[in-house]
C-alpha cells in the first residue's frame, strides 16, 4: 500500500547531501544492495527502455543527454510514445538500443564498448541478471549495476526508485519535485479509499494485456502491479485471491462463475511486437472512437457477454504501460473515479495527466489512455 511509499520518502530524504560534491556516491538500490556509483553519471544504460518514462522527468529539455543506450523494448512495445519523442527529439534515433538486460540479446561487450558509467535494471530481472553473470562481469570492468522498481510493487517503490535515479543522474531537485507531485496525487485517492470497508470495495477482474494473443484468455493481475492500483483505487482485485505476485493465467469459466461487478483490461499499441493482436491500442495515437470499437470487440469473446459487468457497461480499458511507469498515479485516479464516482466527483485524472505533461514532460498530451465502455 501507499503507506510504504511515505516511509521511503522519509528514509531517502534523510540521506546526507554531502555526497553531492563527490565524484562517487554510495547508494542502496531496490534489491537492497550497497553500490558505489558515479554522481551525475553521464553514460547510463537503461536495461529496459521503458525506464525512460522515469528518467525523462530529470531533463525535459534534453532527456537523452545522459543515456549511453536504452533497451529496445520502448520502440518495440510502445511505438506511440517512442514516435512522439522522436518527433520532438529527432536525434533520439542515434541513441544506441541494446537488448533487454534479462534477455540473451543483451551484450556485455557492447555495453563496455560504450564506456558506460552504470547499468540500471528493473528489479523483476534481478534473479536472471545475477545468474547470467552480467553483474559480476560489469563490476570487474568498473561498471556498477543498480536495480530500481516501477513494476513489482509500484505504489511502494516508485518514490525510492525516482529518488535513487535522481542521485545517480545528479538531478536530486528534479527527482524530489516529481516525488512530491506523485505523493500529492496519490494521496487524493488514498486518503479516501483507506477508509473504505471491505463491503464497499467492488470486485474487479483485471485482465493483463487483453487480446495481445487472441488465442489466450485470460491472464489476470495478482496482488502486485495493477492489483495494487485497484486496491489503492478502492476495489477488490479478483486475481489477488489466486496470485500473490504479478499474476497468471486463469480459466474463463471461473470468471463467469464469480461474475465480478467490474472488468478492467489493459491495452497498448503492440502492432510492432505482436501483429494480429486484438488489444485496445491505448496511447498517444489512439482515438476514442477506435478505443471503443476495440473494447467492444474484446467483450465479445467467449463468456464475456454473460458477465454482469459487461451487461452494465462496467468495463474499462487502461493503458498497459502504466504498469511499469511512475505515472501510474494517473491510472489510480482514473480507476478510483470509475469505481467510486460519488466519492471522487471533484477528481479530474485528465487534468492530472495534463499537469504531469506540462510540468515534467517535453511532449504534449494526445491520444487516449483510458476509456470505459459506452
Amino acid at each position: 500500500m501507499l503507506g510504504g511509499a511515505f516511509a521511503a520518502v522519509a528514509l531517502i530524504g534523510g540521506l546526507s547531501t554531502a555526497a553531492v560534491a563527490q565524484d562517487k556516491i554510495t547508494v542502496t538500490d531496490l534489491a537492497g544492495r550497497t553500490v558505489e556509483v558515479p554522481h551525475g553519471a553521464r553514460k547510463v544504460i537503461l536495461g529496459e527502455g521503458r525506464m525512460f518514462y522515469a528518467t525523462v522527468v530529470f531533463n525535459k529539455d534534453n532527456p537523452f543527454e545522459q543515456l549511453a543506450a536504452i533497451g529496445d523494448d520502448l520502440p518495440k512495445f510502445d511505438p506511440d510514445t517512442w514516435n512522439k519523442y522522436l518527433a520532438r527529439f529527432p536525434n533520439a534515433k542515434d541513441v544506441p538500443t541494446i537488448g533487454a538486460a534479462a534477455s540473451s540479446d543483451f551484450s556485455v561487450e557492447k555495453a563496455l564498448e560504450l564506456d558506460v558509467d552504470v547499468l540500471v535494471v528493473t528489479l523483476g530481472f534481478y534473479d536472471k541478471i545475477k545468474e547470467s553473470g552480467i553483474i559480476d562481469t560489469l563490476e570487474k570492468a568498473g561498471v556498477p549495476t543498480v536495480f530500481v522498481d516501477f513494476r513489482e510493487r509500484p505504489t511502494q517503490n516508485t518514490v525510492p526508485s525516482i529518488l535513487l535515479l535522481g542521485r545517480i543522474f545528479g538531478k536530486e531537485a528534479q527527482a524530489q519535485e516529481f516525488a512530491d507531485f506523485y505523493m500529492s496525487e496519490m494521496r487524493k485517492v488514498y486518503n479516501v479509499t483507506v477508509k473504505l470497508k471491505q463491503d464497499e470495495r467492488p470486485l474487479v477482474f483485471a485482465e493483463q494485456a487483453a487480446g495481445l494473443d487472441p488465442a489466450v484468455c485470460c491472464r489476470s493481475f495478482g496482488s502486485f502491479n495493477f492489483g495494487e492500483f485497484i486496491t489503492e483505487a478502492g476495489g477488490f482485485n479478483w486475481g489477488s485471491k489466486f496470485f500473490s505476485g504479478a499474476g497468471g493465467v486463469v480459466n474463463p469459466e471461473k470468471i463467469i462463475v464469480d461474475d465480478p461487478a467490474y472488468v478492467m483490461v489493459t491495452g497498448a499499441n503492440w502492432s510492432n511486437s505482436n501483429p494480429g493482436n486484438i488489444a485496445v491500442w491505448l496511447g498517444y495515437e489512439m482515438t476514442e472512437e477506435k478505443a471503443q470499437a476495440q473494447l467492444k470487440g474484446l467483450m465479445q469473446r467467449t463468456g464475456f457477454p454473460e458477465l454482469t459487468a459487461v451487461k452494465n457497461n462496467n468495463v474499462m480499458a487502461v493503458y498497459h504501460q502504466f504498469y511499469q511507469s511512475p505515472y501510474h498515479f494517473v491510472a489510480v485516479q482514473a480507476l478510483a473515479k470509475w469505481l467510486h464516482p460519488d466519492k471522487f466527483a471533484d477528481l479530474d485524472p485528465h487534468a492530472t495527466f495534463k499537469e504531469l505533461h506540462e510540468r515534467f514532460l517535453p511532449i504534449d498530451v494526445s491520444g487516449v489512455f483510458w476509456t470505459s465502455l459506452k
